[in-house]
Formats: C-alpha cells, sequence, structure tokens
C-alpha cells in the first residue's frame, strides 16, 4: 500500500515539475524571445487590420536588464521602415504599434501629405490615405523636426486614421519591446471568419 502512494506522489509531483518548468519556460519566452500582440485598430492598414494577431520578437533590439532601463545583447537598432510594438509615451502601460519613419539625428518634414527625411521625400508604398483634401495641421504638414538623440519618430500606415509621433511626440528607444514580424491568425470579426489568406505572411 506504502509503495502505490509513494508511485502515486512520484507521479503527482513529476506532473507539477513538469507544469512548473513549462510555465517558467514560457514566461521566458514571453518576456524575452517573442511575444503575441492583437491589432485592435485600423491606424496601420493596409498592412495591418483589425484582428490580425502577430508575433514580435523581442531580442533582436536587446534584453531588457529586469528592473532597470538598459539593455544588452543588441542584434540591431530600430532602422527606419521597421514595424515596431513600443510602449505609449503618454500611457506606459498601453502598448501600440507603429512604423519607423525617422531615428536620432534625422530631419522629418510633412508636406501635403508627402514625408521628407533629411530634405528627400520618401517612397511609401506601404501607405494609404483616405482623405484627398489636405488639411493645414500637423496631420498633413509638420516640422521640420530633428529627432533627438535615444529618440524615434513613428507613424501608423493608416495616415489619415493615425495617432502617432505627429501628436505626441517621439518614442524613447529603451521603450521599444520589439519587431513585428509574421501574422499568425487573423480573425475578421464583423464577418466572422478566418482571414486564411493572411496567415502565415511576413510583416513588413
Amino acid at each position: 500500500m506504502n509503495d502505490k502512494k509513494q508511485k502515486v506522489k512520484k507521479k503527482i509531483w513529476e506532473y507539477t515539475e513538469a507544469i512548473i518548468t513549462a510555465l517558467v519556460l514560457a514566461l521566458i519566452i514571453r518576456a524575452y524571445v517573442v511575444q503575441a500582440f492583437k491589432i485592435p485598430s485600423g491606424s496601420m492598414i493596409p498592412t495591418l487590420v483589425v484582428g490580425d494577431h502577430i508575433l514580435v520578437n523581442k531580442f533582436i533590439y536587446g534584453t531588457k536588464i529586469p528592473f532597470t532601463d538598459k539593455k544588452i545583447l543588441a542584434f540591431k537598432e530600430p532602422k527606419k521602415g521597421d514595424i515596431i510594438v513600443f510602449k505609449y509615451p503618454e500611457n506606459p502601460k498601453r502598448d501600440f504599434i507603429k512604423r519607423v519613419i525617422a531615428t536620432e539625428g534625422d530631419f522629418i518634414e510633412g508636406k501635403n501629405k508627402v514625408i521628407y527625411v533629411n530634405g528627400d521625400p520618401i517612397e511609401e508604398e506601404y501607405t494609404q490615405h483616405t482623405d484627398s483634401s489636405i488639411r493645414f495641421d500637423r496631420r498633413d504638414s509638420f516640422g521640420p523636426i530633428k529627432v533627438p538623440d535615444d529618440k524615434i519618430f513613428v507613424m501608423g500606415d493608416n495616415r489619415d486614421q493615425s495617432y502617432d509621433s505627429r501628436y505626441w511626440g517621439f518614442v524613447e528607444e529603451k521603450d521599444v519591446l520589439g519587431k513585428a514580424f509574421i501574422l499568425y491568425w487573423s480573425w475578421d470579426r464583423t464577418k466572422h471568419w478566418i482571414r486564411f489568406n493572411r496567415i502565415g505572411r511576413l510583416i513588413k
């Protein structure tokens, strides 16, 4: 009888140990390697749409040392064109996703919906404009502005419908959580179906 109890206890401990190990590994992977995010708004249309689920590479820009703002083992820095997830400057508890348009030292300017970086217009085949009219405010024209050290200027691809650096300023490099790299699931909540044609797309 005692042998049976011992075997049962051993089995329970083995399962418990396996579950704890799996949970710890999952937390480590989520914190430092890859994290899943869901797209809640249309600010990145047409690249990303509401209901897209993406994976974000969290180590490519460096691993953050716990309880500090310092990063180590950085493979690269955010560059123009990268789609990044970051802590929203006006509320760090929220995560935003936008595209990097300019990095530290760059001069950025908007003129009648055209974006200039260091005096040159940039090609942006990934953007869309839903309003053909030109407004005389920061949505369509701003700057020129110099991007300070250790900061990034970001914008949504859905230019007329994006709340981004034009309105609330720069993103601190230390607040960048990672780079979006693949779309693993997409659900159209209005039509109640899976967007199979989007699943597996690399994000660029």
